[in-house]
C-alpha cells in the first residue's frame, strides 16, 4: 500500500442532471456528438456534449451501439459453449472475462479446482493484466496526439511489448486472442515444456522497459499539464457510483478482490495493490503503471512454483452437455484489469443456465463522465475518457 501522492482538496461536483432550458451561457450552447464512430472513443460510444463556447456545461453518454445480448446468449447455450461468448466482452482481457464465469459455474457445481490449475489461471491472469494495460497506455498515448513523439511512438512501443504476451497465450492455448481457456473444473490446456522460461523471458523485457514508458510520458511537461488536476474523481464519489479497480484506488481507496476475497491462487501469494491519492487522470496512469510492475512479480513469483498434478478436478469434458449443476444460484467476482468484473448465474438443473447477469466495471466507469466533463473543454474529453480505460463490447454486452 503504496500513496503516490497526497491528498488534495475535493472540488465542487458537477451538476449531471443540468437543465439546459435554464441554463444562461456567456453565447448560444452548441450541441456536440461525439461518436458513436468519433476514433479516440475507446469503441462505439456516443458522448452527447453541450457546449457553451468550447466549455462543455453538460454531457449524457448514450450506451448500446455494441450490444449483442450476451446474457442472453449465455442462456440459450450449455455451460460448456459459454467461455467462447465472453472472450468478446472485454476483448483486450479474455482470459479473466472467461475466468470470472466459469468461477461462477464452478460455485454452482460445487467441484475444487486442483492447485497446479489455480496456479496457471493466476499467472494467465496477471499476464492478461500487463497485456491490457499496455495496450490502454498506448492507445492513450495516442488520445494526446502531436505532443508525445506524434502519440504514436508510446503506442507501438507498447504494442511491441504486448505482442510478446500474446505469443505466450497463443504458445499456451492456442489462439492470439479469444483463447477459450478456462473451463468448468480447471484449464483446457497445461503449461508446454519450456514456458516457463519463456515467461521468465517476457516478463524481464517489459520490466526493462516499463521505465521507457515513464520517461517519454511522465517526464513530458505537455503530459503532465494535460494530467495532473484533470478529470478528478473524489472518494465519495468513487464509491457512490461503483468504480473499483485501478479507477478507484487511484482515489485513494485501497480495495482489490485479489487480496479482500481470495480466488484462484491469491490466497498463496501477497497482492500490494497500487494505489494514488489525487483521483485525476494522472494517478489512474500511475497506478496502472505500478499494476503492470506487481502483475509482473506476481507471475515470476508463482511460475517457480507451479505443483505437478492435474489441470482439471472433474471429469474430462467431452460433450458440450458434460456440465450439469444443481439447481440453485452464485455469484462470483473478480478483479479484472479494469475492476470488479462478476457473474451471476441461475441453474435450473439442466446444461443451460436458467439466468445470467454481469456486472462489467467499463458500464460503471462510464457513468462518471456526466459528473467529471462539464467545466473542462473538448481535447480534455478525450483524456478524460481514455483515463477510465472503458470497454465498450464489455460496456454494452
Amino acid at each position: 500500500m503504496n500513496a503516490l501522492a497526497l491528498t488534495p482538496p475535493i472540488a465542487p461536483r458537477a451538476n449531471p442532471y443540468l437543465d439546459i432550458e435554464s441554463y444562461e451561457g456567456q453565447g448560444d450552447l452548441m450541441v456536440l456528438n461525439m461518436g458513436p464512430q468519433h476514433p479516440s472513443t475507446h469503441g462505439v460510444l456516443r458522448l452527447k456534449l453541450w457546449l457553451d463556447g468550447e466549455v462543455v456545461v453538460k454531457a449524457v453518454p448514450y450506451l448500446g451501439y455494441l450490444h449483442r445480448g450476451v446474457e442472453k446468449l449465455l442462456e440459450k447455450l450449455t455451460y460448456v459453449q459459454s467461455t467462447p461468448i465472453v472472450d468478446k466482452n472485454d476483448y483486450v482481457s479474455s482470459m479473466t472475462n472467461e475466468l470470472a464465469l466459469v468461477m461462477a459455474f464452478e460455485k454452482l457445481e460445487g467441484c475444487e479446482i486442483p492447485r497446479r490449475a489455480r496456479y496457471i489461471r493466476t499467472i494467465c491472469a496477471e499476464m492478461q493484466r500487463v497485456a491490457s494495460h499496455l495496450l490502454w497506455l498506448g492507445t492513450f498515448a495516442l488520445d494526446m496526439g502531436g505532443a508525445l513523439g506524434g502519440g504514436t511512438t508510446a503506442f507501438m512501443y507498447c504494442l511491441r511489448e504486448r505482442e510478446r504476451i500474446l505469443d505466450l497465450f497463443e504458445e499456451l492455448s492456442g489462439a492470439r486472442f479469444h483463447y477459450h481457456m478456462m473451463q468448468v473444473g480447471g484449464v483446457r490446456h497445461d503449461l508446454p515444456a519450456g514456458w516457463d522460461a519463456h515467461l521468465k523471458r517476457v516478463a524481464a523485457d517489459i520490466s526493462a522497459r516499463i521505465p521507457e514508458y515513464e520517461h517519454m510520458l511522465s517526464e513530458n511537461v505537455i503530459f503532465r499539464a494535460r494530467t495532473r488536476g484533470v478529470g478528478r474523481i473524489d472518494k465519495l464519489l468513487a464509491q457512490e457510483l461503483g468504480l473499483s479497480g485501478p479507477n478507484i484506488r487511484a482515489c485513494g481507496i485501497d480495495h482489490d478482490l485479489r487480496r479482500s476475497q481470495p480466488y484462484a491462487a491469491y490466497d498463496e501469494i501477497e497482492v500490494r495493490p497500487a494505489l494514488a491519492t489525487e483521483g485525476d487522470v494522472y494517478a489512474r496512469y500511475q497506478v496502472r503503471l505500478a499494476e503492470m510492475r506487481e502483475s509482473l512479480r506476481i507471475a515470476l513469483a508463482l511460475i517457480d512454483g507451479v505443483p505437478a498434478g492435474p489441470i482439471m478436478g472433474r471429469k474430462p469434458i467431452e460433450t458440450v452437455n458434460a456440465v450439469k449443476p444443481p439447481a440453485g444460484e452464485a455469484y462470483v467476482a473478480i478483479d479484472s484489469p479494469r475492476g470488479e468484473l462478476g457473474a451471476w448465474v441461475v441453474s435450473d438443473g439442466s446444461t443451460k443456465p436458467y439466468r445470467c447477469k454481469l456486472r462489467p466495471p467499463s458500464y460503471h466507469a462510464l457513468s462518471a463522465l456526466p459528473y467529471l466533463l462539464p467545466g473542462v473543454t473538448i481535447p480534455d474529453v478525450v483524456v478524460i475518457l481514455g483515463s477510465l480505460d472503458p470497454i465498450m463490447g464489455e460496456a454494452d454486452r
